[in-house]
């Protein structure tokens, strides 16, 4: 597992980065409505990207 997490930080970061660099008046826009959000929809979107991410793990494998 450890020769697989920093490729995959790595990874995350690239992909994170593409939004805000191609669209950044839209990345602006989403990111202001993230932090008008009460704690619980935070986390329920926290909770939804994990899941997605715990199932494209179990796909991928």
């Amino acid at each position: 597992m450890g020769d697989n997490l920093l490729p995959a930080l790595a990874l995350m970061l690239v992909i994170e980065g593409v939004l805000p660099f191609l669209l950044p008046r839209v990345w602006r826009e989403s990111f202001s409505r993230l932090v008008q959000m009460t704690d619980g929809q935070l986390r329920f979107v926290g909770l939804g990207s994990m899941l997605a991410g715990l199932m494209l793990l179990y796909l991928a494998r």
